[in-house]
């Protein structure tokens, strides 16, 4: 089990990998771990553990939570 109470690069990476995973959603393949800081770690956790919690997805909960990872993203 991944110990995800440490920000750091490596746990960002991890957590966007598994979002895109269970998601399966096309647009998220624009979307890389390289793209984040750990400024925004506890949203992208939080994020992540909405995600991991559920078996499924509405099309409006996607397009939901592609936005913020669309918002978290560095510029």
């Amino acid at each position: 089990m991944r110990d995800l109470n440490q920000p750091s690069a490596e746990n960002v990476h991890y957590m966007i990998e598994e979002i895109k995973k269970k998601l399966k959603v096309v647009s998220l393949a624009a979307i890389k771990p390289s793209h984040f800081d750990n400024d925004q770690y506890e949203d992208i956790r939080d994020i992540y553990e909405l995600v991991a919690s559920k078996d499924q997805f509405s099309i409006s909960e996607m397009e939901a939570i592609v936005s913020e990872l669309g918002k978290l993203r560095k510029m």
